[in-house]
C-alpha cells in the first residue's frame, strides 16, 4: 500500500469587497443565470483555472456525473411576535423526525426556553432547546394546515443581510427543482440551465438528482452542521 501524503492545508485569510458581493441575480444585470463566474480545481496536479459557468460541459469529460439537487426553496421566513409584542421574524429550518423544528428568532438574545411565538393565521412556535443561535421548537399550525401552503401564505424567501431588494421567489430555484422543503436555496446549481444540462448529456456526461432539503446555512455563530432530510434513488442493477 503506498499513501501519498497531501498538502497541509492552511487558513487563508478573505475579504469579499463589497461591490463584488452577489445583491442581484445574475439574469436581473441582463444577462442569463450562467453568467456567472466558475473556479475548476484539478485533483491530479491540484491545477486551479478561472472559468465562466458556461465553460462546464467543455470542462468535463464523456462518463463524468455531476449530480443535482431537485428540492425546491420555500418561503421560510414568516413575520413573528415574541410575548411582548416585539416583531421577531422567524426562519424556519429543519424539520426533525420526531416532528419538531429547528427555527431561527431573527431577534438574536430575545429567545429563551418555554417562550412561545405568535405566527400569523393563529399558529404559534414553543422554543424548547437551544441549538447555537437556533431552536428546537415545537411548531401548533391551524388544524389541516400544511405547512409548504402555510409558508406560500405568509412566508417570504431568506435572505442574507447584503442582498438589499426582496427577489420574488422564482429567483431562489434552480431550473430543476421539483419537490418543495429547503429553506435556503440549494444554490451551488442555480447557475445551471436548460442549455448547458442539453449541452452536459450531449457530451455524455451523466446528470442524475437526488434531494437534499437545505435548512438555515448560514451559520452566523459557528455551530456545527446539523442533520438535513435527504433522498437518494437506488442505483438500478448493471445489466
Amino acid at each position: 500500500m503506498v499513501v501519498t501524503a497531501l498538502p497541509t492545508a492552511r487558513p487563508v485569510e478573505f475579504v469579499l469587497p463589497p461591490e463584488l458581493e452577489a445583491t442581484a441575480p445574475a439574469e436581473i444585470r441582463g444577462h442569463g443565470r450562467d453568467d456567472v463566474r466558475l473556479l475548476a480545481s484539478w485533483k491530479s496536479d491540484l491545477r486551479i483555472e478561472h472559468h465562466r459557468f458556461t465553460d462546464l460541459p467543455s470542462l468535463l469529460q464523456p462518463g463524468d456525473l455531476v449530480v443535482v439537487n431537485t428540492s425546491a426553496t420555500v418561503p421560510a421566513a414568516v413575520p413573528a411576535e415574541l410575548p411582548d409584542g416585539t416583531a421577531a421574524p422567524l426562519h424556519f429550518s429543519t424539520r426533525t423526525p420526531e416532528g419538531l423544528w429547528l427555527v431561527e428568532v431573527r431577534r438574536p438574545g430575545h429567545g429563551e426556553a418555554g417562550m412561545v411565538v405568535s405566527l400569523p393565521g393563529g399558529g404559534r412556535v414553543t422554543l424548547l432547546v437551544a441549538r447555537g443561535r437556533l431552536w428546537l421548537a415545537d411548531v401548533e399550525l391551524p388544524a389541516n394546515t400544511i405547512i409548504v401552503d402555510y409558508f406560500n401564505r405568509y412566508g417570504r424567501p431568506i435572505r442574507y443581510s447584503y442582498v438589499t431588494t426582496q427577489w420574488p421567489l422564482s429567483a431562489y430555484q434552480t431550473v430543476y427543482a421539483t419537490e418543495p422543503g429547503s429553506a435556503e436555496m440549494p444554490s451551488a446549481g442555480r447557475a445551471i440551465t436548460p442549455e448547458i444540462i442539453t449541452a452536459l448529456v450531449a457530451r455524455g456526461v451523466g446528470v442524475a438528482p437526488l434531494v437534499l432539503h437545505c435548512g438555515v446555512s448560514s451559520l452566523e455563530s459557528h455551530e456545527p452542521p446539523y442533520p438535513e432530510r435527504f433522498r437518494v434513488r437506488p442505483t438500478p442493477p448493471a445489466g
